[in-house]
């Protein structure tokens, strides 16, 4: 599995570069395109992946859907998004979901916030409670709505035993408003810390692959994802079969 914040295939390899390259979270260039098919080569090897700000087919993608474009040319038959942001009418983002398993389910939820524009797009595969759920999310930057959005996120998983919870959180896994999501599902805080911000010298985990007491990590590691000013977060997971029939 595959978590990745792609910025909408922007680069941004310093803090000076929100101001000075600013124009390019607008504007059809800056390499995007080449920094799509880095990130397509890096999701080939995965099952199932998880986007975060991956532009629908705004101006600034230059009208091209990212996550389908990441799904064709990283070869995977099945995908979703979830269109949740616009901005100025020239940007868009979006959650997105490629898969090599054909989900008996996708469902997409808008997060509550102070501020519109955040989701969760869920996924099911398999049948019935017994069946894997697969839930991509990007959270709010202010605790009190990360919070309102992690306990409409606990609503909707609660009780399963097999599930996944990946994105970006905008939070450590161990910070207060976390509790909630622990308390009312299965989900378990990570074993351990991979530090994802910012992708030039990350000193912190905000970006997370979360799993319930059923299924098992084998490993995982923080990688590039093209210049995104977040490091993708893979992990290999053990998952029952049966949940997956």
């Amino acid at each position: 599995m595959l978590t990745a914040n792609i910025q909408a295939g922007s680069s941004t390899r310093r803090y000076s570069d929100y101001v000075t390259r600013s124009w390019s979270h607008a504007l059809p260039a800056g390499q995007k395109r080449s920094s799509l098919d880095a990130i397509a080569k890096l999701a080939s090897g995965r099952d199932i992946v998880g986007l975060q700000e991956a532009d629908p087919g705004s101006l600034r993608s230059g009208f091209t859907n990212q996550t389908h474009y990441l799904a064709e040319r990283a070869g995977f038959n099945y995908w979703s998004h979830q269109p949740n942001r616009r901005m100025g009418g020239v940007a868009s983002s979006a959650n997105g979901l490629l898969s090599r398993l054909e989900p008996v389910e996708v469902q997409d939820h808008a997060l509550p916030g102070r501020l519109g524009g955040r989701g969760v797009l869920v996924a099911r595969f398999g049948d019935g409670d017994q069946g894997l759920t697969v839930a991509v999310a990007h959270l709010s930057l202010g605790m009190a709505s990360r919070l309102s959005q992690l306990d409409f996120i606990s609503d909707l998983l609660s009780d399963l035993p097999n599930a996944v919870l990946m994105g970006d959180f905008n939070c450590m896994a161990d910070r207060p408003e976390m509790r909630v999501l622990y308390h009312k599902t299965r989900l378990q805080p990570p074993s351990c810390n991979v530090l994802t911000f910012p992708s030039w010298g990350p000193d912190r985990a905000i970006d997370h692959i979360l799993l319930t007491d059923n299924l098992k990590m084998v490993d995982t590691r923080a990688v590039a994802a093209a210049h995104s000013d977040h490091l993708a977060v893979e992990m290999e997971v053990q998952v029952p079969g049966e949940s997956l029939r």
